[in-house]
């Protein structure tokens, strides 16, 4: 039932997190009811359960019937089953710093979804949702009790990640990666620290080869083609979130046969 409850609470904050996405994109503020991005008409109470108000109503706005994009059920199912995932990595709970790692995860997973999505979107990782994403992640990294080396280890990280996408940046003049990219970086370092960060760094360029050479073999993007890095970056970090250890360990089982 726990999970049940987590996996409904992940639906709604997925909610949320679409309409931060659209009122981003529109410059807009947070306050004040959803509305129809097409017909602009305020939605009603029941208009508003996620996943399943788009399914009652066949992906087209009540009022106006217009298409709703797929992309608002498609981060409600992912936020939802991306909680569960998380809880039952930190279960079973037992001390008051593992309730304030499950809410912490939730909090960077939200603003990593954000920022996924946004980056597929629009080429631009944006700094209103990376740089508080980065100061709460220094903020969980010195919460008591402290271990200093793990802390050292943790920002080694941080900018043994950053730095490799700087170089990348610099040398090619930004052609070959953005500098947002960079900085996404520095907070998957804190995040994951070492040597989980390597296996996050390792799946998102594997992932985007593939990605890369489906596109192409479609014609659907071309060797010189602009593809966002971020998505990838972010897909490996939840993976190494979830199972770098294992990953790893089985990584390191393969070489030592």
């Amino acid at each position: 039932m726990v999970y049940f409850f987590v996996f409904i609470f992940g639906l709604c904050a997925g909610s949320f997190l679409n309409c931060v996405i659209y009122r981003l994109e529109q410059k807009k503020s947070l306050k004040g009811r959803s509305f129809c991005p097409h017909c602009k008409h305020t939605l009603s109470w029941q208009d508003l359960f996620p996943v399943f108000s788009f399914l009652f109503l066949k992906g087209k706005c009540r009022y106006c019937h217009k298409k709703i994009s797929i992309q608002y059920p498609l981060v409600e199912l992912f936020t939802g089953v991306l909680f569960v995932l998380i809880l039952a990595s930190v279960c079973p709970i037992s001390v008051l710093y593992q309730y304030i790692s499950v809410l912490y995860l939730f909090v960077i997973s939200c603003l990593l979804i954000i920022i996924f999505v946004y980056d597929l979107k629009h080429y631009i990782i944006p700094d209103k949702i990376l740089f508080p994403a980065i100061a709460i992640a220094v903020i969980y990294d010195l919460i008591p009790p402290y271990n200093w080396s793990n802390i050292f280890y943790i920002f080694l990280a941080a900018v043994i990640a950053s730095a490799f996408f700087l170089i990348i940046f610099l040398v090619s003049k930004g052609r070959a990666m953005g500098f947002g990219d960079v900085k996404l970086a520095f907070l998957m370092g804190l995040l994951l620290g070492l040597p989980n960060v390597l296996a996050a760094l390792f799946l998102a360029f594997f992932f985007g080869a593939i990605i890369g050479l489906i596109l192409m073999g479609f014609g659907k993007k071309g060797l010189k083609s602009e593809i966002p890095f971020g998505p990838f970056l972010i897909a490996g970090t939840f993976i190494a979130m979830l199972w770098g250890e294992q990953l790893i360990n089985w990584y390191m089982n393969i070489f030592s046969i």
